[in-house]
């Protein structure tokens, strides 16, 4: 199961109860983050997850707001004794930037870092959960990610197991990926479990991608910068209004929606909630510092 920390709820602008965008997704004690806007380290300093778990960072896209934050995480990840390895992506000429950026800072990074651009239809492999890029439409190079846990494992049944023959230590030689007398594992265990998977947009107008890329993820994390009395602002600058996110979430069939990187101009949050939920009724607007976790029936605030 995922746990879900909301780090950084705001739009372009920090505000004093809004942070830049940042999301981190917890399964175990691994954590991985969906972009890391300005004053990030201070959010997770400040947080119940530790920045020294994180494995992966990936940015949605090179406007400041989503990754102004790395230089200064990724230094006092390391002027912090961090020893394990860190894997950062982002879109087209994301490596280029980014490498520019640590190139102009004093100070060395002595933990291994992994810089990488990726695209569209790439997979990726963090510990034991599997992420995948797909395409979004901001108006510039940008991209959301979907990260799933392994599949869980049907139960054997022992009664089928019996009729076949296996009994005692083939058990072990089967679960290590042996075939025993023509049977696999497979043969005799239930049908597997799908793991829980969370989709994060970072920027983007609706468009037919995203909803492919997120078809029935248990939690959709989407951006609404804007109420749909502002559609045409939305419009012209590539970005969400909250019922469009929910028409998103609607069609393709999503468990949760949780809207995040919405603008200063609303003050009152419940404003954008219920405009979502006219359309999508099981929606979330976080305040930063929520942490969320995952259940068999959606969400819930811990």
């Amino acid at each position: 199961m995922f746990d879900l920390l909301f780090l950084g709820t705001g739009a372009s602008v920090p505000s004093r109860d809004r942070a830049l965008p940042c999301v981190a997704v917890r399964s175990g004690s691994d954590i991985i983050l969906f972009d890391c806007g300005e004053g990030t380290q201070r959010q997770l300093m400040c947080s119940r997850f530790s920045f020294m778990k994180v494995r992966a960072i990936f940015v949605t896209h090179l406007h400041g707001d989503h990754f102004f934050g790395l230089p200064g995480l990724l230094q006092t990840m390391g002027l912090s004794g961090r020893k394990d390895p860190l894997l950062v992506c982002g879109p087209a000429g994301f490596s280029n930037a980014l490498n520019t950026i640590l190139g102009l800072c004093e100070g060395e990074i002595e933990y291994p870092l992994e810089i990488r651009d990726v695209a569209p239809g790439d997979e990726l492999d963090v510990q034991h959960l599997k992420v995948t890029v797909f395409g979004t439409d901001h108006g510039i190079m940008s991209q959301g990610y979907v990260v799933r846990e392994p599949e869980i494992r049907g139960k054997v049944d022992t009664k089928r197991a019996k009729e076949l023959g296996i009994s005692g230590k083939d058990f072990k030689r089967l679960e290590a990926g042996e075939t025993v007398n023509g049977i696999i594992l497979r043969d005799i265990t239930s049908s597997p479990t799908l793991g829980k998977s969370v989709a994060y947009t970072g920027d983007t107008s609706k468009c037919q991608t995203v909803i492919d890329a997120v078809r029935g993820v248990d939690v959709l994390i989407h951006e609404s910068t804007y109420s749909a009395v502002e559609t045409e602002k939305a419009v012209e600058h590539h970005h969400s209004t909250a019922r469009s996110a929910a028409e998103t979430a609607k069609e393709a069939e999503v468990g949760t929606l949780v809207l995040v990187h919405v603008s200063n101009r609303y003050k009152d949050r419940n404003q954008i909630q219920a405009e979502a939920a006219e359309v999508f009724p099981d929606t979330v607007v976080p305040e930063d510092f929520q942490l969320y976790s995952m259940t068999s029936r959606g969400i819930r605030l811990i």
